[in-house]
């Protein structure tokens, strides 16, 4: 299988550099990856001292930005090597100076891992979920390199629980430690004999925490909202917005509402604004209109979503009804109920709080309109649902300092 796994890799290689003429964003992933090997041999000399941290994008980046934080303050005489998958996370955040050089990670061949790890010759090696490749993995467990994988979550419907999933265990099996995120995980890794993992949970958690240390202040937030009920829409998609929409433009109902579009293309957010009868704001037009008598605030714009949660009463997140949720922890360590789409299955922190009732599912119009209405009637009712919230992410995280406390044996 190893054999049909580095054939199958040459062959996506080949066929991308293909499509790459036809899409921008198969292009940034091939072209992107031309230079790495270069920019190691340039920025990492032979006395430096290597921190490796691989992500696959943006949310992984999430996860592992705590770890990376407390490894430059721990361990300032590092350098800190991040490594993205995809162009979604190294195109955001190629220029974040929380790692001294940051560069894509080379297809998973045997040839590209041997010279990658020789190059950026690290002490240690830090894969963030779900990131199992084979070859690196194989190389690093040659060179001796202590290899962690932090906040990772398996199922039984992954390739490792297979009977042709053998040489995906055996990249399992080198790992120095493997921290999982609840029992399940930790309970599947014993039954394919893997018993070096420790249960520290999602790092994400200690992550949003520390949202609550921060100015989230927005004088613009507060000139809109001027003291009503508001409900905050974020990362949403046009089907999040057509469930929306009604309520919306509904006269019975006093709330403000924020959209924040994953999708802030001019033609998207022109279309979305037409389709409000309330009078409605965008953002980008602060500088000539103020926001204290519009109903709808539209943000067409990235990087406020996180403080304007602090402003929410209620909040919506988007992707519950056909492109895969968004994060659900920002509102919630607010202590807010959060509303989302039906298709939440895999995203654990989403399946624990709507178990727990602070996070509501709603799978159709009449469904959001009647649970918004609810939560927006009764005060009691609203602050008990977003104490479930904030209660879950204060119990739950810690899990940086589990794993800080090991990599303390390592370096």
């Amino acid at each position: 299988m190893l054999f049909l796994y580095n054939l199958a890799v040459l062959v996506a290689s080949f066929v991308l550099k293909l499509i790459a003429n036809f899409s921008p964003k198969i292009k940034l992933f091939v072209n992107g990856r031309e230079n790495v090997f270069s920019q190691l041999q340039l920025e990492i000399a032979g006395e430096d001292k290597v921190i490796w941290i691989h992500t696959a994008s943006l949310g992984e980046y999430e996860q592992g930005l705590p770890i990376i934080e407390k490894l430059k303050i721990a361990y300032p005489n590092f350098k800190i090597l991040l490594t993205f998958f995809s162009p979604s996370g190294y195109e955001v955040k190629k220029n974040t100076s929380v790692a001294d050089l940051v560069c894509y990670l080379p297809l998973d061949t045997k040839e590209n891992a041997q010279k990658f790890i020789a190059l950026a010759k690290p002490k240690l090696a830090i894969f963030v979920k779900y990131e199992i490749w084979p070859n690196y993995l194989q190389e690093l467990h040659k060179q001796q390199v202590p290899t962690l994988l932090i906040s990772a979550i398996f199922t039984k419907r992954k390739i490792f629980f297979k009977i042709y999933g053998d040489f995906m265990r055996k990249s399992l099996h080198t790992f120095s430690h493997i921290f999982v995120q609840d029992k399940n995980s930790q309970e599947l890794l014993r039954s394919i004999h893997i018993n070096n993992s420790t249960i520290a949970g999602d790092t994400r958690l200690d992550r949003v925490s520390e949202i609550l240390e921060r100015d989230n202040s927005l004088d613009f937030m507060k000139t809109f909202k001027q003291g009503n009920l508001c409900l905050v829409a974020g990362s949403t998609w046009p089907e999040d917005e057509g469930i929306l929409l009604d309520y919306i433009n509904s006269p019975d109902q006093q709330l403000k509402f924020v959209i924040a579009p994953h999708n802030i293309k001019k033609s998207h957010i022109q279309k979305l604004k037409e389709a409000i009868t309330k009078k409605t704001i965008l953002f980008s037009e602060l500088d000539n209109k103020g926001t204290n008598n519009a109903e709808v605030f539209i943000i067409d714009t990235v990087g406020l979503l996180t403080k304007i949660y602090s402003y929410a009463d209620i909040a919506y997140v988007g992707g519950g009804f056909a492109t895969g949720l968004h994060n659900t922890l920002e509102p919630a360590v607010f202590g807010i109920p959060v509303l989302i789409g039906p298709q939440y299955k895999g995203f654990k922190e989403a399946e624990d709080l709507v178990e727990l009732k602070g996070v509501l599912p709603v799978a159709t119009k009449l469904e959001f309109q009647k649970t918004l209405a609810e939560l927006a009637q009764k005060e009691g009712f609203r602050k008990e649902t977003g104490t479930i919230n904030a209660s879950y992410i204060t119990q739950n995280k810690g899990a940086s300092l589990k794993i800080l406390s090991y990599i303390e044996t390592l370096l």
